[in-house]
């Protein structure tokens, strides 16, 4: 399968401290890898250098092609991101949202509006058009912004922690949005705090301390660690 993203010792000091040491891996086209880790083990600041929002201290990587230390710039404009906080602007309505978001991206205008409307009707949620974005609640927020991510048709989208705060029914249907995505061809890598998402990967790199302690598809890893599940497998490797 084509490799869509590539690192090699990517590595991030800070002073004398390390942020992310020496990881390695490779993720495929269309493939749901997570990148789990526990608080301050690295995988932000690993994300922040896969999107081209920093830069490396040693190492180095590919992303949709694109060299994360020399064109950071257009990394950003061939990939998706959702932060957990959604990134939306709660004052502009449903479509003001994806229009600026697809203009930014360098969308036409007619296009935005076809897009948006196709995505739109997927989620039924047209009627909704033109409602303020705050107005909203959590779940319909977070969908939104998923929608935003990959309006212009990224083949990477970046999701960190993109289900914290909502409850387990909106979580499911979130997720049933990444999966379509990854079967059409999008790349998806996610990171999550929740061990039962993990079990939805293909693939999953778990950080400890700046480092890959493990990376396998979420069976392999239950059974390599004698695990029921992999919230077991996160506690054997962080704690």
């Amino acid at each position: 399968m084509d490799k869509v993203i590539q690192v090699r010792d990517l590595t991030k000091k800070f002073g004398s401290f390390t942020a992310v040491n020496a990881i390695s891996f490779d993720v495929s086209k269309g493939e749901i890898f997570g990148f789990l880790g526990a608080n301050g083990a690295g995988k932000t600041t690993a994300m922040r250098m896969l999107c081209g929002l920093s830069y490396p201290t040693s190492g180095s990587g590919t992303v949709a092609g694109y060299d994360i230390v020399e064109q950071g710039e257009l990394i950003k404009s061939h990939i998706g991101y959702m932060s957990q906080r959604f990134s939306l602007y709660e004052d502009l309505t449903v479509y003001e949202n994806m229009k600026l978001y697809g203009g930014i991206y360098g969308m036409k205008v007619r296009d935005i509006k076809e897009k948006a409307a196709l995505l739109l009707r997927k989620v039924n949620f047209s009627e909704h058009r033109d409602d303020l974005v705050g107005s909203l609640p959590l779940g319909w927020k977070q969908k939104l912004a998923f929608l935003v991510a990959t309006i212009h048709n990224p083949g990477i989208v970046f999701l960190d922690e993109p289900t914290g705060g909502v409850d387990p029914i909106t979580r499911r249907q979130f997720w049933a949005m990444i999966r379509e995505a990854a079967a059409g061809g999008t790349t998806i890598f996610v990171t999550t705090h929740y061990m039962d998402e993990a079990e939805y990967c293909d693939r999953i790199s778990i950080m400890v301390d700046g480092k890959i302690k493990a990376l396998d598809t979420p069976d392999a890893l239950m059974k390599r660690y004698e695990a029921r599940n992999m919230n077991e497998v996160f506690v054997k490797l962080c704690r």
